[in-house]
């Protein structure tokens, strides 16, 4: 038990640092002097900014401020219980009621992005290697589906349009829920499978990749400027599930943003226009996000830092043959159990990379 306190106290003085505790208190104390000016609600929209602020800032130090003092009652408790059996457990009670609560908030100082709150648009897209690589982005389809059930998270389908011979050309979900961007931009990039292609009449191993697009659903007041000269609109005739409608109309859109390449589609409301307006909307979410990716390895580089390699980029294998290993090239985490991971269990490495972000 003295053990344990000292490393529950250690995290807690860790946890302080990385959260700016002494930073955070004179932020307070400077908000507290405006929010007291005579003229501080003339501007409304700041006033209301401002005062989100103080309480998301007072908040949060009164969290840190609680477990300090349970921690130091019950670290007192402790010292009082020798001997006493009953006092004893009720120190080891509180003890781990702290730790489940400290936990929280170890996880929590992970989500400090603007929109990591917010739901994401996941998109996933086939690389070069014809059926194989479209079987693979299959597989990676299921794989955040369950990833979203396992987690209980809202997963709608916005566009699920499956190839000729098998897989998919593409796919493109929402998913909500808390933190739902923040932890699913960890899963932004390049993912590679290696396995004996089922498509191979020789038996022959294969390498197949696809790639993984995430952003942050955006409200209205985010403006995201769009030349429609810049678009190129096609409709077809949604060919997945969807009833009787889909097939009979070319109702499914497919927008391709022609300065990036980028290519947005919604095959999933009833009629064309109902999916352009939801192409439209993913496709401003997905260039504000790559706009904001820019910015971040922008300041990087002009800071001296090393840029976060971003989209495009390997991120993960998955090797079923000749041996069967995950392996996150990132933090180096892996593991064995290729079938856990692909049934959704991504969480070890979700957690990894965003702590060794927040780290870095």
């Amino acid at each position: 038990m003295e053990e344990h306190l000292k490393n529950l106290r250690a995290r807690l003085e860790e946890l302080g640092n990385i959260l700016d505790v002494e930073g955070l208190r004179k932020r307070t104390r400077e908000l507290a002097e405006r929010m007291s000016r005579p003229d501080f609600w003339d501007d409304p929209e700041e006033a209301r900014s401002v005062s989100a602020e103080f309480s998301r800032i007072e908040g949060r130090l009164k969290t840190y401020d609680g477990l300090r003092d349970r921690l130091t009652d019950a670290e007192e408790l402790y010292e009082l219980a020798e001997g006493d059996e009953a006092l004893l457990r009720e120190v080891e009670e509180e003890v781990r009621r702290i730790e489940r609560e400290l936990e929280v908030q170890e996880l929590e100082r992970l989500f400090v992005g603007e929109y990591d709150e917010s739901a994401a648009i996941l998109a996933i897209n086939p690389g070069a290697g014809g059926v194989d690589s479209q079987d693979w982005a299959e597989m990676l389809a299921r794989m955040y589906r369950r990833w979203a059930e396992r987690n209980g998270y809202r997963l709608e389908v916005v566009e699920y349009t499956p190839a000729e011979e098998g897989g998919i050309k593409s796919a493109t979900f929402t998913i909500s829920g808390d933190h739902a961007f923040g932890l699913l931009s960890a899963e932004r990039g390049v993912h590679r499978l290696v396995r004996i292609s089922p498509y191979d009449a020789s038996g022959r191993r294969h390498t197949s990749f696809a790639s993984v697009a995430v952003a942050p659903v955006v409200d209205d007041e985010v403006t995201v400027e769009i030349d429609e000269k810049d678009l190129k609109v096609d409709t077809y005739r949604a060919s997945g599930a969807g009833g009787q409608h889909v097939n009979k109309t070319d109702s499914a859109v497919r927008i391709t943003h022609l300065p990036t390449g980028m290519v947005v589609q919604c095959q999933n409301e009833r009629s064309q226009h109902q999916n352009r307006e939801v192409a439209m909307r993913i496709l401003r979410a997905r260039l504000f996000e790559l706009e904001r990716q820019k910015r971040q390895e922008e300041i990087a580089a002009q800071s001296g830092e090393k840029a976060e390699i971003g989209w495009g980029s390997q991120i993960r294998s998955y090797v079923l043959h000749p041996y069967r290993m995950v392996k996150d090239l990132r933090t180096g985490v892996e593991t064995s159990d290729v079938d856990r991971v692909l049934d959704g269990d991504l969480d070890e490495f979700i957690y990894s990379y965003l702590r060794s972000r927040a780290v870095a």
